[in-house]
Order: C-alpha cells, then sequence, then structure tokens
C-alpha cells in the first residue's frame, strides 16, 4: 500500500504537532494576526499616556507661572474740632464729634482657587494601565497551546467525524505529493536541459584534476536541498550525478 510516512520537509511544516512546545509555521501565521490586533490597542494607549502627560505638563506651567496675588491697604480718619466755651459749641461738639473716625484696613487676595492643581501618574499607575495589554500578547502567544485540545476534544465527542476527517486528509496528502513529485520531476528536467554555468563547469574541472577537493564540495539533496550525508542516494544514471535525501530517493 501507499504509505505517506515518512512526511516530506514541505509536508511537516503544513502540520501541528501537539507535543513540540515551539511555535510552528500554521501557529505562527495565526498568532501574528492576533498580534497585529494588539497594535492599534497599543497605539491608542501611548497616545492616552503622551496626552495625559502633555495636559499635566501644560497645567503645571499654569500652576507655577500664573500665580498672582493682591494687597490693599486703606486708611480712613475723620476728626472735627469745636472750639469755643458758648452753648452753641457744647452742642456742635456733641453731635458732630460723633462723627470723629478712625479706621485702617488691610486686605490680601490671590487667585490660588482658581489655579488648577495637577497630579501627574505615578510609575505604578503607568504600570498597572499597561498590565492588561501585556496580559493581552502573552495571551496571544500563549493561546496556541490551548488551541490544540480543540481537535481532541472534537475527536473525543465525534469519533466518527474524527475518522472521516483523518480519511479526507490523508487522500489529501496522497493526491498533494502525487502533484508534489511530478512537478519537481518537471523542475529537475527543466534544469537538467539547461546548460551548466561557468561555476559549475570550473568546479567539476577542479574535481576531475583534484580529487581531495571533492570532500570540500558542498551538496544538498536535487528536491528537498537538505544538506549532504553520507547516506545520501547518487542517481546511478550515467553522466547524471544528482543527490538525493533517503526521503525523496
Amino acid at each position: 500500500k501507499r504509505k505517506l510516512l515518512p512526511l516530506l520537509r514541505d509536508e511537516t511544516s503544513a502540520f501541528i504537532f501537539p507535543w513540540r512546545l515551539a511555535l510552528q509555521r500554521p501557529e505562527l501565521k495565526h498568532m501574528v494576526v492576533e498580534l497585529l490586533k494588539c497594535i492599534p490597542l497599543l497605539l491608542f494607549l501611548v497616545f492616552v499616556c503622551v496626552l495625559d502627560h502633555f495636559i499635566f505638563t501644560a497645567l503645571s506651567i499654569i500652576q507655577n507661572h500664573s500665580f498672582v496675588q493682591y494687597s490693599y491697604q486703606t486708611s480712613h480718619h475723620i476728626s472735627v474740632n469745636v472750639n469755643g466755651k458758648s452753648l452753641m459749641a457744647d452742642l456742635l461738639r456733641s453731635t458732630i464729634g460723633a462723627l470723629n473716625t478712625s479706621f485702617d484696613s488691610q486686605v490680601e487676595t490671590s487667585n490660588l482657587a482658581c489655579l488648577p492643581k495637577p497630579h501627574g501618574m505615578t510609575r505604578e499607575q503607568y504600570l498597572s494601565t499597561c498590565l492588561p495589554l501585556v496580559a493581552l500578547v502573552l495571551l496571544c502567544l500563549a493561546q496556541v497551546y490551548p488551541f490544540r485540545l480543540r481537535r481532541t476534544i472534537a475527536a473525543f465527542y465525534f469519533p466518527k467525524r474524527e475518522k472521516t476527517r483523518v480519511l479526507f486528509l490523508y487522500n489529501k496528502l496522497l493526491r498533494q505529493r502525487k502533484n508534489f513529485f511530478q512537478l519537481q520531476r518537471r523542475r529537475i528536467a527543466r534544469r537538467a536541459r539547461q546548460p551548466p554555468g561557468l561555476g559549475t563547469l570550473l568546479l567539476k574541472w577542479c574535481s576531475q584534476h583534484w580529487p581531495w577537493l571533492r570532500c570540500c564540495q558542498r551538496r544538498s539533496c536535487t528536491l528537498c536541498e537538505t544538506p549532504g550525508m553520507p547516506w545520501h542516494q547518487v542517481c546511478p544514471a550515467p553522466d547524471c550525478g544528482a543527490l538525493y535525501c533517503d526521503r525523496c530517493w
């Protein structure tokens, strides 16, 4: 029977392996989308903090440079002197003398009550303001691990549906792998029909005259381009020499 295992490198990158702690390519795409949604909130938070600092600075300048104090001082003295010893003089002294007054007044006032009294935010307040956004970003990074449980939960409650999904995925991968090898054969054949470049000819000529240079030559798999290993297979066709890893071979 045709088997899928072992998976090719391109196929491995399209799957999510639940027991791996590292973030995988399909999860990274979803995580990046979630992180991009946090950018408007971050910009809004930065705008609010900058606006708060600007308003606090403006009110502090007004408080420090707009203080005005008024001092008003006045004195009032009235003195009526009536000379004489007659009855009219005594009568005038008794009546008009009551008008003799003397008082001093001093009034001090300022606009202190009308001035703003701003209070700047402390580091703890700024930190408590940013903590929800930091928690949201951490949740975006950590949500990939709970999301791996969705398939397990769905398979527990709907086992028949899970079997249908597995068969569909298996057949889909078989079709993709068949198309993949057909495309790779065409690509390799197209590359083989192309004339070799100057660097390739020079490297081949040096390898023929100095065989010890072949140890320093770096070769990779023709299909997946993995670095060459001792167990890689060389195409037995004459004048080919293409290198393949064990999976692609």
